[in-house]
């Protein structure tokens, strides 16, 4: 009979999900991993295989509870607008909250990485390539409604956005507040097509 892990799984996942945002893949260690989840390292290699992988299960538990808001802003909203408006509303309070690490696991977890990392960089690289994705079909939808005009570029207004959110985690990981992002999130929208900046 196989023996009984002594440890939350799913605990000791979310602790190392934390150490990988604080701190990086790259610059996490194994022995802070296991620090951090309360184990020794045969744990850890048993339960989730190497470091690397450890991350990818890291990043998808991410993408399922801490990051889950942009994906249901962007599927409950009911136009391209209010859907990004509110990604960045969310954005700002989430990136700054300090129950947690600051900013966004998949824009600064895998920054500046070095060969031995690639498969860590390319994941997050891809991730971020489909947010970017995901932002530009809301945004086709306006077009396709008749909300946006039909010569809109909708590739360049995705990426002007993920840029202001990957801005957004940046700054909050340097300390910047709640109120601070969310002035940027209402500057950013008034760059959408036809809007008028209010003095």
């Amino acid at each position: 009979m196989a023996r009984q892990r002594a440890f939350d799984r799913e605990a000791a996942l979310d602790s190392a999900l934390r150490a990988f945002w604080r701190h990086g893949y790259e610059a996490t260690s194994i022995a802070e991993l296991t620090a951090a989840m309360g184990i020794r390292p045969p744990s850890l290699y048993a339960a989730f295989g190497d470091k690397r992988r450890l991350f990818e299960e890291a990043v998808h538990r991410y993408q399922a509870t801490y990051g889950a808001f942009t994906t249901r802003a962007l599927a409950e909203e009911p136009t391209g607008r209010q859907a990004i408006e509110r990604v960045l509303r969310e954005s700002a309070a989430e990136y700054a909250d300090r129950e947690h690490p600051a900013g966004c696991l998949i824009i600064t977890a895998a920054v500046n990485c070095g060969p031995e990392s690639a498969e860590a960089e390319e994941l997050l690289r891809e991730l971020r390539g489909q947010a970017r994705a995901a932002l530009q079909k809301r945004i086709d939808d306006d077009v396709a409604a008749g909300l946006l005009p039909a010569d809109t570029d909708t590739e360049g207004l995705a990426t002007f956005y993920a840029s202001v959110l990957q801005g957004m985690s940046t700054q909050a990981r340097d300390g910047a507040s709640h109120a601070s992002l969310l002035r940027v999130a209402a500057l950013a929208m008034s760059a959408w097509p036809g809007e008028t900046v209010t003095p």
